[in-house]
């Protein structure tokens, strides 16, 4: 009996040590496989998608407009989001990289369009240079 209730125990505290916890890779078929990352991982209840850009998943084209290239990027972001069953009302944190910050109001008129109220807490950065020819980069943390 004793050492049912010290397994027990040890079990308890392995399940409940946040360097035990699982990670499950979230993999939509829109997305390619055997890149050097995952789209998403999902990882005790909270869901990290890797920083999107508003490419084509089809065709790997960026689009001609900027608007057309966040609203790209971010439904992008909602295809990793669905497939862990989650949405935009999810976001808990978001992080945007731009390369040219007089993008930044722009920007925001998509942004807000995807995001409901209460919209996520989130960082905006101005970088030099995104992969390929892109202008924006997002990132999302989210939970249920």
């Amino acid at each position: 009996m004793r050492n049912a209730i010290l397994a027990t125990l040890l079990l308890a505290a392995c399940s409940a040590n946040p360097l035990l916890a699982e990670k499950k890779a979230i993999q939509p078929k829109e997305f390619p496989k055997g890149g050097p990352f995952s789209p998403g991982i999902l990882s005790d209840g909270t869901l990290y998608v890797a920083g999107q850009v508003g490419r084509d998943l089809k065709t790997g084209q960026y689009p001609a407009s900027f608007e057309d290239e966040v609203k790209v990027c971010l439904e992008n972001i909602g295809i990793i989001l669905k497939e862990a069953g989650m949405g935009f009302e999810h976001a808990v944190t978001v992080q945007v990289y731009l390369t040219d910050m007089e993008l930044f109001p722009r920007m925001n008129s998509v942004y807000v369009k995807f995001f409901p109220e209460p919209r996520p807490a989130r960082a905006t950065v101005g970088v030099a240079k995104l992969v390929g020819t892109a202008k924006i980069e997002i990132s999302v943390t989210a939970r249920k």
